[in-house]
């Protein structure tokens, strides 16, 4: 009995001390991690510090979270109702990112021209020079379009349209919004502009061919490049690999380690959209042109079923009325025999 409650005592000892070392360790963690940030604030853009959603990273964080909470719960809210229309909505939300993203397409290009920025290699300038603030400003509209760009998905979960929302779909929105942050934060200009100002005008593109397929049927006959917009965006992630390898090989002074995150970050995309344009494009190719061609059949063999069936069934009707007419008339003549 002693020796039980002794065997006892230990072990809650020795669970108490596990216990405490593993407290201490992530104390350390929490501690060394704060002290990080803090360190990295002081080489964080100044110019930049006082601008909306950019003080610090929780409200971008508090978006992104929100974001991934709607993702679980409006799927939820719409299982049992009607999925809404809205297509007046997004013809001016289209139109309208078409507009945002023209703009900071133009921004990036006529203040990086203005500043005589390269395009092999280019370090960021934090001074208060108009075109280097032009070019940073124009970068954090491009962060808040991302931002903007959540409410894609928000509008294929109240159509309904849940097929849409795949992973690829969302690592790309949450990714983007989240670690443009970044970004914007600590590097503000410089070689940050070159991938802002190429997917600004490949984001033109898109969402004029969403804005036209919000219009109606009359104008989705005509949207036949919508492949080649994947196409595009499959090209964007390899010249940006290109380009940054290169400003590494050249030993551009910008930071190394966003050079090898963006390299990383990028291959991601690369095996993400090939294996969509795959799926869609290319593995659903021969199932599409079977169920067309048997479709059509289907569709010629039913109308000449129908129209065989159609005349079966009168010519049987017909049989029908005639020996129904035969049969009251041997009846007639009966009925005459008897009375004679």
């Amino acid at each position: 009995m002693l020796y039980t409650h002794i065997e006892a005592y230990f072990n809650v000892h020795v669970s108490f001390q596990v216990f405490a070392t593993n407290m201490e360790i992530v104390t350390h963690l929490i501690n060394d991690t704060i002290e990080f940030y803090k360190w990295t604030l002081t080489i964080a853009d100044k110019r930049v510090e006082k601008w909306p959603l950019m003080d610090n990273p929780l409200p971008t964080l508090a978006i992104s979270t929100s974001y991934l909470l709607f993702l679980w719960l409006g799927p939820k809210y719409m299982k049992n109702r009607e999925p809404f229309q809205l297509r007046k909505t997004l013809i001016v939300y289209n139109f309208s990112m078409v507009f945002l993203n023209f703009f900071i397409f133009k921004e990036l290009f006529m203040a990086a021209r203005a500043a005589g920025y390269s395009y092999i290699c280019q370090s960021v300038n934090y001074s208060e020079d108009p075109n280097e603030v032009r070019v940073a400003a124009a970068l954090w509209w491009y962060f808040v379009s991302k931002g903007v760009e959540y409410l894609d998905t928000v509008f294929f979960i109240l159509r309904k349209k849940f097929n849409q929302v795949t992973f690829l779909h969302v690592y790309h929105h949450c990714s983007m919004f989240t670690l443009w942050w970044i970004g914007i934060k600590w590097v503000a200009g410089g070689q940050s502009f070159f991938g802002a100002h190429m997917n600004a005008a490949i984001h033109v593109l898109m969402y004029l061919y969403y804005g036209l397929a919000s219009c109606g049927p009359k104008i989705q006959k005509y949207l036949w490049w919508k492949k080649y917009l994947t196409i595009i965006q499959m090209i964007q992630f390899h010249v940006t690999i290109g380009h940054t390898a290169l400003s590494l090989y050249v030993n551009c002074d910008f930071p190394h380690w966003m050079h090898y995150s963006l390299i990383c970050y990028a291959i991601t995309f690369i095996i993400l959209f090939g294996n969509f344009y795959y799926q869609t494009y290319r593995r659903q190719q021969p199932k599409r042109d079977a169920v067309s061609s048997k479709s059509s059949k289907a569709l010629s063999n039913g109308t000449l079923n129908g129209l065989s069936k159609a005349s079966n069934g009168a010519t049987a009707s017909g049989n029908k009325e005639e020996k129904v007419q035969e049969n009251s008339g041997r009846r007639k003549r009966k009925g005459r025999a008897k009375r004679d």
